[in-house]
């Protein structure tokens, strides 16, 4: 081919600040497989190698959920995370939990960064306008780039008040073709090269709507893509979570068409070395921390992990210490996709704070039958709505003291078959008493007589651990597809 440029991309997003090393969950079979991969030291050798051999022809994207999720970063606001990230030489990011910090909070770390966020859909209140770049223009390979953003949707419809004061956010779809036409005619790019945010479904149904999309780096729903999809001429695919993948691609360009492409999805195990100078700077960092988030607190034998979508074993601990601290008839929490598996073994001060690093007040409510069932039905819709677009959130809501039976394909309102409650058919009139963590486990228009304990959920893992010494958090069949 004549006049036939290449360019690679590699994708992380989802990291959820595992700045080292951990358990991540991997199926075999029938079986579950759990393996130490993942972290940062061994991230930056892998992006140097490629960079190294790629050199000018070499772009790195962010697509989120980055300065969020362990006790560290958490502990920090983030702002540990900054000098790590520019090292890795990172071209572009999106956001979703970056805003738990506040809005303010977050244009402070994007100011301390060395390269920008994008989000054609963030917007101030006040004045209409973005809050962040739409895209970025780059010179890669002698190609001409754009690199458009898209963050995700759902910050200031489902996420805590603080956490978009002062923003509101779209889908993007509406803005998305006025800024693909600006880039190719204005900007005279190449190649287009979407980072959202939203979802692999949202993405999977923008990019089919959407015309002139070359490249989707889709975010959010920690999808292992082993072999990227192509819709309406979009190459589309994601790369995981925890920063225990990173997903690469080589593009062949002529005449502005990608003509080739490879893929893979790449496991960052025991195979690659980790980067001595990454993992002293880490190592540092993690000091100060390292006898508290070390010592061992008591034993799991059952393997505690958030990947299935109905109801986890993590959350099952989580639920547990819940009702075993306020004797409380229901427990709810929200169904978070993030947080490294705990296998069968010893449970760590670390550990607890990685099943849920907000670290919460347990919350406690009174709240009727029909309301439960109302909450409910919201929440299933939101998780397997059929328009993609109306889909917001993680997996089901975890829940623990009611069985609950439904059909994924009906209609919104109609998929409950049955629901019982301590064992019994649900009571629409009468008043149950229930414990929850965070808006999302009880959202603010369901219950009455709420009450912020004087616990957070961290200590509660504690003290159950403390009663009981072991958990057994086996799949109880809390919420069943029939």
């Amino acid at each position: 081919m004549t006049n036939t440029k290449t360019i690679t991309i590699l994708q992380i997003n989802d990291t959820h600040g595992y700045l080292e090393e951990h358990w991540e969950h991997f199926w075999d079979g029938g079986f579950a497989r759990y393996a130490k991969v993942g972290g940062y030291p061994r991230m930056k050798t892998y992006i140097d190698s490629v960079r190294a051999d790629k050199k000018a022809n070499f772009l790195l994207l962010d697509g989120g959920d980055t300065f969020h999720g362990t006790y560290p970063v958490v502990e920090s606001k983030g702002q540990i995370l900054p000098p790590l990230l520019n090292e890795l030489g990172i071209d572009a990011m999106t956001a979703h939990w970056e805003f738990a910090y506040g809005p303010k909070a977050f244009h402070q770390l994007v100011d301390a960064l060395t390269y920008p966020m994008l989000a054609i859909n963030c917007y101030d209140k006040e004045t209409n306008k973005l809050a962040f770049d739409p895209y970025l223009i780059k010179e890669v390979g002698g190609l001409k780039v754009a690199i458009i953003g898209i963050a995700s949707n759902i910050i200031d419809k489902t996420m805590p008040a603080h956490f978009s004061e002062g923003l509101y956010f779209t889908l993007g779809k509406e803005e998305l073709p006025k800024y693909i036409e600006q880039v190719k005619n204005e900007e005279a790019a190449d190649l287009v090269i979407l980072l959202s945010h939203l979802g692999y479904p949202q993405e999977l149904k923008l990019a089919k709507e959407v015309n002139g999309i070359d490249v989707l780096l889709s975010a959010h729903t920690h999808n292992r893509t082993y072999e990227p999809i192509m819709m309406n001429q979009t190459l589309i695919f994601q790369s995981g979570c925890h920063g225990s993948f990173i997903g690469h691609l080589d593009l062949t360009i002529q005449g502005k068409k990608i003509v080739d492409y490879s893929h893979k999805l790449v496991t960052l195990d025991e195979k690659i070395p980790e980067d001595e100078t990454m993992k002293s700077t880490i190592d540092q960092l993690m000091e100060p921390h390292r006898e508290q988030l070390n010592k061992v607190l008591g034993k799991t034998n059952t393997d505690l992990n958030r990947n299935t979508v109905l109801e986890s074993t993590m959350d099952n601990f989580l639920l547990k210490s819940m009702l075993d601290y306020t004797g409380a008839q229901l427990a709810f929490s929200n169904g978070w996709r993030y947080g490294a598996p705990i296998p069968k073994g010893d449970i760590t001060v670390n550990d607890l704070w990685n099943i849920i690093p907000v670290n919460p007040p347990l919350s406690r409510t009174k709240i009727t039958g029909q309301e439960i069932w109302d909450m409910m039905e919201e929440n299933l819709e939101r998780t397997f709505a059929t328009d993609p677009y109306d889909q917001m959130g993680g997996y089901v809501k975890r829940v623990m003291g009611m069985n609950l039976y439904f059909k994924i394909e009906n209609p919104f309102g109609e998929r409950i078959q049955q629901l019982f409650i301590q064992g019994q058919p649900i009571d629409k009139e009468k008043v149950y008493d229930a414990v929850y963590v965070t808006n999302q486990g009880v959202p603010k228009k369901y219950g009455h007589d709420k009450v912020n304990l004087d616990i957070q959920a961290v200590d509660a893992l504690k003290e159950y651990l403390k009663r009981h010494g072991t958990v057994d958090a086996n799949l109880q069949d809390s919420i069943v597809a029939v």
